[in-house]
């Protein structure tokens, strides 16, 4: 089952908040643990009860600590500080990775309702009389994407139309009298076709004096 997502706010409840700290205390010990041991890093970590200031927890040991301390406290200013975040940082990273998903949502939103106009203007359920300037370019601009799609698709096919007269010709010049059949998936099940060694899986070669079915009269070469 999945765990429910934690709203994370100040826990008014005291009973509730005391035992939250104790248990997120051991699981962030155990994280700083496993840190330490898995990526051989110099760590520690100090943490005061609320309403006890003078009670302060210390892994691993106040002086282990206080070495790890001592270390962070001799290099620059700048090194310091360079990767501490306080809350108002914090908030600002939060508040722009906000915006970056409202924005990826709101434009999978108008991607979709340009869709579903176009599909109701192809249809004939609306025309372009009814629509605005921004819906009208919303259309312009997903039909030439979809026509560079197709282009790019055509470009492809041609690529693998060379790649086959390549391969042909390769197998002419050894002698052999062949046919290349381009094939897809239902048409080599159909016809009971094997794939050869070292020969692309868009297309297959076979020898049409050993298949009959491929003469002039059932399969036009031209």
């Amino acid at each position: 089952m999945a765990r429910k997502k934690v709203k994370l706010e100040w826990i008014a409840n005291d009973a509730a908040r005391k035992a939250t700290f104790k248990k997120r205390k051991k699981g962030l010990v155990k994280k700083v643990s496993e840190l330490s041991t898995l990526c051989d890093v110099k760590a520690c970590m100090i943490v005061y009860a609320p309403g006890e200031a003078q009670a302060a927890e210390v892994w691993p040991s106040a002086p282990d600590a206080m070495r790890v301390l001592s270390r962070l406290k001799r290099l620059p200013e700048t090194e310091q500080s360079k990767k501490m975040m306080n809350q108002e940082k914090l908030m600002q990273q939060r508040f722009r990775k906000l915006q970056e998903q409202f924005q990826r949502h709101e434009k999978e939103n108008r991607d979709l309702e340009t869709a579903l106009l176009m599909q109701q203007c192809l249809e004939g359920r609306r025309g372009l009389h009814d629509v605005g300037l921004e819906e009208v370019s919303a259309l312009a601009w997903m039909t030439e994407a979809k026509i560079g799609k197709v282009r790019e698709r055509m470009e492809e096919e041609a690529r693998n139309a060379s790649a086959t007269a390549a391969v042909a010709a390769a197998e002419e010049r050894k002698g052999k009298e062949v046919v290349v059949v381009p094939t897809h998936d239902w048409f080599a099940e159909a016809m009971d076709i094997g794939g050869y060694e070292g020969v692309p899986a868009d297309h297959v070669i076979v020898d049409s004096k050993i298949n009959s079915w491929l003469n002039s009269s059932y399969y036009p070469l031209n």
